[in-house]
């Protein structure tokens, strides 16, 4: 397991970082959703490709943002019996919902999901509604997420493992940090003051 922890920091910062690109995504929905509502209501003019953009984004922070959601523990859980158990017993609940339910559930996922990508790309789908997107990023999504998941879930398979063998602390104690909206409120900031520095 000691060998195995540095893959598990190396993919923990790979997620974190893409984790603070959804962010980005978070705030650019919001914009589009603002833009999208106003020009409707004052010039009564909208348009198919601004809601499939909204759509996109979303999936995109749903799919993408699942490894990063699970690196941070976020996940939704039956807190109501496994709370009661003891700090070895919940890895060990972990460690088999891990590798039974979730690498295989992923991995199916995963699989169905890339032909479907595939006969999008070369069909050159578009959306049936007038003035729709392109459906294969999409579509792409799916498989992209479910990997990244996969791969995060190999992560959190370690450092179960490790806590098991009395390497690390427990990986399913929340520590006392920030929000992820702090963290946006903090990034958005530190653009902010950057941008401010390059021009002057």
């Amino acid at each position: 397991m000691k060998a195995l922890l540095p893959l598990s920091r190396a993919i923990d910062a790979l997620t974190e970082r893409i984790g603070r690109f959804v962010y980005w995504l978070i705030l650019a929905v919001v914009i589009i959703s603002a833009l999208n509502a106003t020009i409707r209501k004052i010039f009564n003019y909208s348009s198919n490709a601004y809601l499939e953009i909204q759509w996109y984004l979303f999936s995109f922070i749903f799919l993408i943002g699942a490894g990063y959601t699970f690196l941070r523990n976020e996940h939704v859980r039956i807190d109501i019996v496994t709370g009661r158990l003891s700090a070895r017993a919940q890895n060990w609940i972990d460690v088999i919902g891990i590798v039974f339910f979730l690498f295989p559930m992923c991995i199916l996922v995963g699989w169905l999901s890339w032909p479907l990508f595939l006969d999008s790309w070369t069909r050159h789908e578009v959306s049936t509604n007038a003035g729709g997107l392109i459906i294969w990023p999409a579509r792409l999504m799916v498989p992209v997420g479910f990997t990244l998941l996969v791969i995060q879930g190999i992560s959190e398979l370690i450092k179960r493992l490790a806590f098991l063998q009395g390497l690390i602390p427990n990986p399913l104690e929340k520590h006392a940090g920030k929000s992820a909206e702090e963290e946006l409120a903090e990034e958005i900031a530190r653009q902010r003051n950057l941008d401010v520095g390059v021009t002057k």
